[in-house]
């Protein structure tokens, strides 16, 4: 295979991809609904849990903020 044959199959490729995905469905259901709102809480938990252990560092140290 040559240089062009390659480079050509892949610029298919890619152009059959960007085809596949733009007729993806944009509409969330249920499920990925909740999936998201999972996604933020647990976020949130993780930023409370870090300044929590920061805080703790702090006390450790003797610096009180």
């Amino acid at each position: 295979m040559n240089r062009f044959s390659r480079n050509f199959a892949a610029g298919f490729a890619t152009l059959l991809l960007l085809a596949a995905l733009s007729a993806c469905d944009t509409h969330e259901g249920p499920a990925e609904r909740a999936g998201k709102n999972i996604d933020k809480a647990l976020d949130n938990a993780g930023q409370h849990i870090e300044r929590a252990g920061e805080k703790l560092q702090d006390e450790s140290r003797g610096d009180r903020k």
